[in-house]
């Protein structure tokens, strides 16, 4: 195997030669067709019996390479790149260049590589510095979250929907007169005023009764996950089947007795306040970080790579749909009800995923020149910690952490010992 390494036009842009052996690659057709033979036909053979010769006269020399290709590629990859001295930030754009019985097979990645930061001015940054306070307004909306997550749903009769209430309804849309995929929904139970529910769906229910066949007309977004759907005038069909209402209970010294360890409402709220100010002490402590990394970031320069940039989007929509997954939302669920596209995402995420890139590369320029490094026990500290979560034990932990995510734990922090020594500087 061998590498060949070209820096392309774009800045920061490299093109990656790899080619594999003959030898190599007919030991991949050779797995191709051994794994595949099963499923392929040839008069006068039973399946899984065919010659591999038989089988590529019947369909081809090349009927396995696309499979050859597929088992070569991601090992001869990331061999490859273990053995060069680029740092690559992106997924490689794969080209094959020369796939052909008896010959190498050669291919090519296209990556980005990590750019090269200037910095400018990082020390003795002037930030306005914000002082923290709490109003009594505050500690008493902290009190009425508390007294919303102590309420009840009681069922009603005798009224009309209002807004607030939680209705049960079965429903089932309409476009042109035809229902739709996923229009449809038995026992439903929605909020009224939570717009979880597109355009003015949950409004048209106010005012209607249990029991009540309601015609609700509404549009759907011009951005809707279901093109089919896009801009479309519907209407809903809905039953209202039932009514409830949301009770709060008393601000009173029971209500302090049964959230927390109080006796009276007074310390209760004391205890608020004082919660509520440390909350806001570290709130106003990590914008000013912030403020701090941002003026930094602006006086530096550097060209980042936009696969760099893809990259970055990709894995934050993957973690987006994670955290949606273990709330029990797919992503298709999640566009449908806000009417958002997959490139709609994209683009707001977007600006995120350059400020996070921007401002680690930066952090990383002045962890190199403070040579700022994490000393054992904090290495030491991070990895108990690690341990605690996964309720592991320290040794055995390390023995599975692999050196080079080793080398990234203590990179990470010490990129927060860069943020601490820039705030520490900063006036």
């Amino acid at each position: 195997m061998s590498l060949q390494v070209e820096n392309l036009e774009e800045k920061n842009m490299a093109k990656l030669t790899i080619e594999v052996s003959a030898e190599e690659f007919e030991k991949a057709i050779e797995k191709a067709y051994q794994k595949n033979k099963g499923k392929m036909s040839v008069p006068g053979f039973r399946k899984g019996k065919v010659p591999r010769k038989m089988i590529e006269k019947m369909y081809g020399v090349g009927v396995f390479y696309e499979d050859a290709a597929n088992e070569i590629i991601p090992e001869a990859y990331a061999s490859e790149i273990e053995n060069c001295d680029l740092d690559i930030v992106s997924q490689p754009k794969i080209d094959v260049v020369q796939i052909e019985e008896g010959k190498s097979f050669i291919f090519t990645a296209e990556v980005a590589t990590k750019p090269d930061v200037e910095l400018g001015e990082y020390k003795g940054i002037e930030v306005e510095k914000k002082t923290a306070e709490v109003t009594a307004e505050e500690v008493d909306a902290e009190l009425e979250k508390e007294r919303d997550k102590q309420s009840r749903l009681v069922p009603v009769e005798g009224r009309a929907v209002a807004d607030g209430d939680s209705v049960t309804i079965d429903f089932e849309g309409f476009v042109d007169g035809v229902a739709f995929d996923g229009g449809k929904g038995t026992d439903y139970a929605l909020t009224i005023g939570s717009h979880s529910f597109i355009d003015t769906f949950e409004d048209q229910l106010v005012g209607k009764n249990i029991g009540d066949d309601v015609e609700v007309n509404v549009t759907f977004p011009e951005q809707y996950q279901a093109e089919e759907l896009q801009g479309k005038a519907a209407m809903f069909k809905v039953q209202i089947k039932g009514i409830k209402e949301k009770q709060l209970p008393e601000l009173d010294d029971d209500f302090a007795q049964d959230v927390s360890d109080f006796d009276t409402l007074a310390e209760y709220k004391e205890d608020l306040k004082k919660k509520l100010l440390e909350k806001k002490e570290e709130e106003v402590k990590a914008q000013f970080e912030e403020e701090v990394v941002e003026k930094v970031v602006a006086n530096a320069k550097m060209d980042i790579p936009e696969a760099m940039v893809e990259l970055q989007v990709r894995q934050m929509a993957e973690n987006f749909a994670r955290r949606m997954s273990s709330q029990g939302l797919t992503m298709e669920q999640y566009m449908q009800f806000t009417g958002l596209t997959p490139d709609k995402l994209t683009e707001q995420m977007r600006p995120q995923a350059v400020k996070t890139i921007e401002s680690r590369l930066v952090l990383e320029a002045i962890v190199k020149a403070e040579n700022i490094e994490a000393s054992e026990d904090e290495f030491k500290a991070e990895l108990e910690k690690m341990a605690a979560m996964y309720q592991m034990e320290v040794d055995k932990l390390s023995e599975l952490v692999s050196d080079k995510e080793k080398e990234s734990m203590k990179l990470d922090i010490a990129v927060q010992k860069a943020v601490d020594f820039i705030v520490e500087q900063a006036k």
